[in-house]
């Protein structure tokens, strides 16, 4: 016996149902094209374009890095993400790695997904920091803990953690990171709730 169909499957047939049905009972003869949406409403039609389409998955997203081991260390020593690969590409002359956050390692193993690739290009380039990028997200079980790490290590707080809730810092390469707080806002607190924002993020 196969794998039982899911919610998804069921409400596709309905509107499957309810859309042919709509057809043969209003539709006028009238109407010139009558037949051919029934034609396209036929089941082989209608399976192969709804019922057996693979949904789109999310799978990366990549950012350039100009230093490997200063980018590393902010990303794993300090964000906490594990290199999950490493390859390097000697014809392209680059180095790519895949990072996964702890929480979702088992699924980045066994889905290759969600990830972070760090491409490091060998040859020097200066990049731009593109506002238009936007940022790369990620929850943690202490806002504050965190942000105090990053902070030890001499990396500022762009927007500090003021509602107990969310924060901003900056990876080396200028790339916007996102830290807000698993599971709703902690007690506001000393010294973050006084501090104040630094430049953009």
């Amino acid at each position: 016996m196969g794998p039982c169909p899911s919610a998804a499957f069921f409400t596709i047939l309905d509107e499957y149902i309810f859309y042919r049905s709509y057809l043969i009972k209003f539709l006028p003869n009238k109407y010139f094209f009558r037949e051919y949406l029934l034609k396209v409403s036929e089941p082989p039609f209608f399976e192969k374009h709804f019922l057996k389409r693979e949904p789109m998955r999310y799978l990366h997203a990549a950012v350039r890095v100009s230093n490997l081991d200063a980018s590393l260390h902010f990303y794993c020593d300090l964000l906490g993400l594990v290199v999950l690969r490493r390859n390097e590409h000697v014809r392209s002359r680059y180095t790519g790695l895949k990072l996964a956050a702890p929480g979702d390692m088992p699924e980045a193993e066994s889905r290759n997904t969600p990830l972070l690739e760090i491409v490091f290009n060998w040859d020097e380039e200066n990049y731009s920091n593109g506002r238009n990028f936007g940022h790369l997200a990620f929850d943690v079980d202490n806002i504050y803990d965190v942000c105090q790490r990053f902070l030890d290590a001499g990396v500022p707080i762009n927007r500090p953690p003021r509602d107990g809730y969310m924060a901003f810092v900056k990876s080396p390469d200028g790339v916007s990171i996102e830290l807000l707080q698993k599971s709703g806002a902690l007690p506001i607190k000393e010294p973050w709730a006084s501090m104040k924002n630094i430049s953009d993020w």
